[in-house]
């Protein structure tokens, strides 16, 4: 049988309890005997506590001396009466923590007693233990520290994306910086390839097909019609002296093109040769006379100001998709240095439309002199307005080329070559010449001149 006293749980032996009919146990074993003799068991009524203290640290501490006392006191008796060596002590094991107010966890009796007894003080201070905080003050407590740890981790993780967000900004602002530095650097490489493959060809051209024949004529008409006359005349380099040039001058006659007599004043096929240029180079001319080049205001001036001479103008236009249309003018002509080699043209023919003189007024280029973008002439006062957009100069605009700027107007065959594929206003264009009513995407064309009476045109 298990008899409980105080908070102390100690194991006798089980014996019939005699009821004496007054509300009284006596058990019949002395060993009760000597129990109810030894702790005389009180009222429960009398050494009730309060409510509020039971939870505090001085009651644990009463409650553990009174129950060492009882300890002490039966295991004594319990030692006279049985004639024992000794009963295993009381063992309070107070482990968990205190959850409720009058509960503690006490050792059963185990092993044999000891031969002598510590004093009671030192059996006190081994066995007290401090009370723990209740459980439902230890919840509280826990959600307080829970609710400030996802506090502090949702500051950090805001923190955290804030200096990311922050921090893939300027990787990104980095990045654009150094895409636009290599576009410029690459732009810049892409002009200087242009100039070296320039360069290239103008080294390394096979003289044989195109070695310049020496000749007398005045251009490339007379020389057909002297040389042609006792043999086939081919294409090629000649040298020319016009009536009233001060020298003799190189150029292209193309013999071949609707019965030869040519002479070729510009031609554009690859964009190898850059047409940005200045005043001076525009006068005297520039490129190569066998791929791209620009003969000279200069030398077409001393060509088609010939004494008892009239010149025809044909443009020889071909699209990106390798359809070809021209445009042809009779009466062509310039005038000189001093009134900015004006262009005069007369009667169009063709199947690209005559853009020179365009569809307004303002587009009018016959009669225009000369521009480029350190000698402007393209009457822009102050400004024109192409496509809703002000403009002061139209060689500036169209990436400092020259031609006969007319408020710009509709042609300009020494604009900007571009890539396969790309329009711009800044490229080369004519106009007039369009398909599904959209300006036709030009990849080549050239400009020839020739005598009108020649008996084979038409």
């Amino acid at each position: 049988m298990e008899a409980t006293l105080g908070h102390l749980a100690l194991s006798v032996p089980s014996h019939p309890i005699r009821d004496t009919g007054a509300g009284h146990r006596a058990a019949v074993h002395p060993l009760w005997t000597a129990v109810n003799r030894a702790v005389p068991l009180k009222n429960p009524k009398r050494t009730r506590y309060p409510k509020e203290n039971t939870s505090s640290k001085s009651y644990c501490v009463f409650q553990l001396q009174k129950g060492m006392e009882v300890n002490h006191l039966i295991k004594t008796n319990l030692e006279h009466y049985l004639d024992l060596p000794g009963i295993g002590e009381t063992v309070i094991s107070n482990g968990k923590h205190c959850a409720c107010k009058d509960t503690r966890n006490v050792g059963a009796v185990e092993g044999p007693l000891k031969a002598e007894e510590k004093n009671k003080s030192a059996d006190i201070s081994k066995q007290k233990e401090p009370c723990l905080v209740p459980c439902d003050a230890q919840a509280k407590i826990l959600r307080g520290e829970k609710h400030y740890m996802c506090r502090n981790l949702q500051d950090s993780l805001v923190e955290y994306a804030r200096s990311t967000q922050k921090l893939v900004r300027d990787m990104m602002d980095d990045q654009q910086s150094s895409l636009d530095y290599l576009s410029s650097q690459v732009n810049e490489l892409k002009n200087k390839l242009v100039l070296l493959n320039a360069v290239v060809l103008r080294k390394h051209l096979d003289p044989l097909p195109y070695k310049a024949v020496q000749s007398h004529g005045l251009d490339c008409t007379h020389i057909k019609d002297t040389i042609g006359s006792v043999s086939k005349t081919p294409s090629g380099l000649y040298i020319i002296h016009p009536e009233g040039s001060n020298y003799p001058f190189e150029v292209f006659c193309d013999m071949d093109f609707r019965g030869g007599g040519w002479t070729v004043v510009q031609k554009r096929t690859d964009g190898v040769i850059p047409f940005q240029r200045t005043w001076s180079e525009y006068l005297d001319g520039f490129g190569d006379l066998t791929g791209e080049f620009w003969l000279g205001l200069r030398k077409i001036f001393d060509i088609v100001n010939q004494k008892a001479t009239s010149f025809n103008l044909y443009v020889d236009l071909e699209s990106e998709n390798d359809k070809h249309a021209y445009a042809s003018y009779d009466g062509f002509w310039i005038e000189d240095e001093a009134c900015y080699f004006k262009i005069h043209l007369g009667h169009y023919s063709g199947n690209a439309g005559d853009a020179f003189r365009g569809y307004r007024k303002e587009d009018n280029q016959n009669s225009m002199p000369f521009s480029t973008f350190d000698v402007d002439n393209d009457g822009c006062r102050p400004v024109c307005t192409i496509k809703e957009q002000p403009v002061k100069s139209c060689s500036n605009f169209s990436d400092s080329t020259g031609w006969w700027f007319s408020k710009c107007g509709l042609a300009n065959l020494n604009g900007v070559h571009r890539y396969t594929g790309r329009f711009l206003a800044t490229g080369i264009h004519w106009d007039t010449w369009k398909m599904k009513n959209k300006p036709v995407k030009i990849k080549s064309v050239s400009m020839k001149i020739r005598r009108t009476y020649y008996p084979y045109f038409h």
